[in-house]
């Protein structure tokens, strides 16, 4: 079940998104700025959400019970039930930071891995969250305080500088309904001028069993990402937004795929935990190592990744 995609975007977005989608299949199977989310210059849009919105709402809450009921979405970030070894996080991190989980095809963006190089943000990364007219103060509220800790987190981890700003963001994370972003294409050409056809429509027509997104724009094919857009879904209820949070940001600073073998880990589809765990807060150190640099190919980089692994589990690869 795929829960989460990255697309990496190169130059105008024409080519190479980084999109990073978290998925699932149904009930069975994420100092802030509280600006209102900008209105399409068509026409305004009702505060009150659509039916359609409605039963979302209601559709997202029966997935959290059932996947709570299976055990998923954990928060512990992992124990002792799940060991990984030195040579399991290296094997892990090849995967999830030099493949790419989306790939233009057909003037669409399909699901079809492919090899990429190392991407991360060598500029410092200004998180700005917009939240549509319809979200209650309750969630805006809530889903600051998760930020607000998240991004102190993610600059203890990777020792990158990470901040929330109230204006002039590069990475903006967008908490909207069905309605506001079906009605997001202005804002989202206006916030990247460019953008390509089939990253728009990534967007705009996001299926229900997409849960949230980011993408990455690498603007000239360098492995620096220098700009990123995450959706969130406020239908969701609280544990699967701040579960979106965690995922499509990590995601955005530059862990562009997902690994079924990865465990514990945020970045597998089968959704046992639904928070950043020790493994991935491994991922995220190694990823901003400055050992490694942006663009480097994955042989480049295994000697390093090996080397990096064996220190932080203390064994051998």
């Amino acid at each position: 079940m795929p829960r989460n995609a990255l697309i990496m975007a190169t130059g105008l977005l024409a080519a190479g998104l980084a999109l990073s989608a978290c998925q699932t299949v149904g009930p069975a199977g994420t100092g802030l700025t509280r600006s209102p989310l900008p209105k399409p210059r068509a026409a305004a849009l009702p505060i009150t959400p659509s039916a359609e919105s409605k039963a979302l709402e209601g559709y997202y809450a029966r997935v959290q019970r059932s996947l709570l009921t299976q055990g998923l979405l954990r928060t512990d970030g992992g124990g002792a039930d799940v060991p990984f070894s030195a040579a399991m996080l290296a094997r892990n991190f090849e995967r999830i930071a030099f493949y790419k989980e989306y790939s233009p095809s057909g003037g669409r963006l399909v699901a079809r891995e492919s090899p990429s190089r190392l991407t991360r943000w060598l500029k410092p990364v200004r998180i700005q969250v917009h939240f549509g007219a319809s979200v209650s103060d309750e969630n805006k509220a809530h889903d600051q305080t998760v930020l607000t800790n998240y991004v102190r987190r993610l600059g203890r981890i990777t020792g990158h500088p990470i901040s929330l700003t109230k204006g002039r963001g590069n990475f903006h994370v967008y908490v909207m309904n069905e309605d506001e972003r079906k009605a997001f294409g202005p804002e989202l050409q206006r916030i990247v001028p460019g953008i390509s056809a089939p990253s728009q429509r990534a967007v705009i027509n996001m299926p229900r069993d997409t849960y949230c997104l980011v993408f990455g724009r690498d603007p000239v094919d360098n492995g620096q990402f220098e700009q990123a857009v995450a959706i969130i879904r406020s239908e969701h209820p609280k544990l699967m937004r701040t579960s979106c949070i965690h995922e499509e940001v990590a995601q955005g600073l530059g862990l562009s795929n997902d690994s079924p073998l990865a465990r514990p880990s945020i970045f597998n589809d089968d959704e046992e935990f639904g928070l950043l765990t020790t493994h991935d807060e491994y991922l995220l150190q190694m990823l901003y190592d400055d050992r490694l640099r942006p663009n480097m190919t994955a042989d480049e980089a295994r000697p390093i990744i090996r080397k990096m692994a064996a220190e932080l589990i203390g064994s051998a690869v």
